[in-house]
């Protein structure tokens, strides 16, 4: 596992982190989050208790939890019960402190918002729009973001018509596809962007964005026609999506002298989208 140590900060007070490139996921201290939970003078023996109270309980997030070895106090590494995210906000839930309080209203503010997408799913879109406007991204951005999860939406609801498996399945075939038309996995898309857990398609470019839905579009109208079964079928469609997508880049490149597959993520976006607005408005 390749993992990169990083001390994050909580009102002030010190979580280590691992990062974890293969899972793509971070992994936080548990003694240090009990530590600023608590206040505890011995986060450690508070620990060791609800763990053991926990298990008795049967509670699986325990069961699930491991650990890995981060540099303690004394500079040294040592192993320590660490957590994921969704392990550590149960876990939360679990210890009676007033700073747990506002994690469990969010908790349950966001469990009712999902529950309302799920009835009316209009909610989730009108929600996806506030929030990037809210982050500052041009509308002309987030009209082409919007539009690419109702393509992304069409492809997997073909993908399920035709046999292909949620999770690993749906991770390689959309592997596929962008090896295809940009030449990069989305792992290694990710890391030309320098980007962590934040979604890829949240930091391409407008141009990125329009040529990744060509190829979705393009593979949904051929499986469309063709109503492929099983994984192997469904890749070789998807791969033929893909390639109109690579044609549509080749000339673009052609013509414009340059990568359309750009370094640039959301902080950058966002910053020229505020330039634009700028010299409109000037």
């Amino acid at each position: 596992m390749n993992k990169k140590n990083v001390i994050k900060l909580f009102e002030e007070r010190e979580v280590r982190a691992i990062w974890d490139e293969k899972q793509e996921k971070w992994w936080f201290s548990i003694i240090d989050t009990v530590a600023i939970l608590t206040d505890s003078v011995d986060p450690t023996t508070y620990w060791r208790k609800l763990k053991q109270r926990l298990k008795e309980e049967g509670n699986e997030t325990v069961t699930n939890c491991h650990g890995l070895k981060m540099k303690a106090a004394d500079g040294k590494n040592r192993l320590t019960d660490v957590a994921d995210t969704e392990q550590l906000l149960r876990l939360i839930q679990s210890v009676p402190s007033k700073k747990a309080e506002p994690f469990k209203l969010w908790l349950a503010k966001t469990g009712t918002e999902r529950i309302n997408e799920t009835i009316d799913p209009e909610q989730s879109i009108n929600r996806a729009l506030q929030n990037y406007r809210r982050l500052g991204y041009s509308e002309n951005w987030i009209n082409q973001r919007i539009k690419s999860i109702e393509i992304r939406k069409a492809l997997t609801d073909e993908w399920d018509k035709g046999g292909v498996k949620q999770g690993e399945e749906y991770a390689n075939l959309t592997d596929l596809m962008s090896k295809t038309w940009s030449g990069m996995t989305t792992r290694e898309y990710k890391q030309h962007k320098k980007l962590k857990q934040e979604n890829l398609r949240d930091n391409m470019t407008n141009l990125e964005l329009v040529l990744n839905m060509l190829a979705e579009v393009a593979a949904v109208d051929i499986s469309i026609v063709k109503q492929p079964n099983g994984y192997d079928e469904n890749a070789n469609v998807a791969i033929e999506g893909a390639k109109a997508a690579k044609v549509a880049r080749k000339q673009i490149e052609q013509s414009t002298g340059k990568s359309v597959v750009s370094p640039l993520n959301a902080k950058n976006i966002r910053h020229l989208s505020i330039e634009e607005a700028g010299d409109k408005n000037g």
